[in-house]
């Protein structure tokens, strides 16, 4: 297997977090919270840049609602600003 080391610098790179911001939009930018953080989205990115690189992020509370497809469920969705980290985190580029 291989080994990289120092990666945590390259992983956080604004560019990183600039991508993920597209990608958690795409589809919902008709919606109040994604307006919200849009409107000062790169005090938002660099907020939240700020916060993984000193290890202080802290996700936000969940927000539970059901849905009624062939059977009732209970979906808990995260703030969009938690979206934006989920796909930093799971789209990160080393480069």
């Amino acid at each position: 297997m291989k080994s990289y080391k120092n990666l945590y610098p390259h992983i956080t790179s604004f560019a990183n977090l600039d991508l993920a911001w597209l990608k958690a939009r795409r589809g919902k930018r008709h919606k109040p919270a994604v307006a919200r953080f849009e409107f000062n989205a790169e005090g938002e990115l660099f907020q939240l840049q700020r916060e993984l690189q000193n290890h202080i992020y802290q996700p936000g509370a969940y927000r539970s609602f059901f849905i009624q497809d062939t059977k009732k469920r209970k979906i808990s969705a995260a703030p969009f600003r938690d979206r934006v980290v989920h796909l930093f985190c799971f789209n990160a580029k080393t480069e």
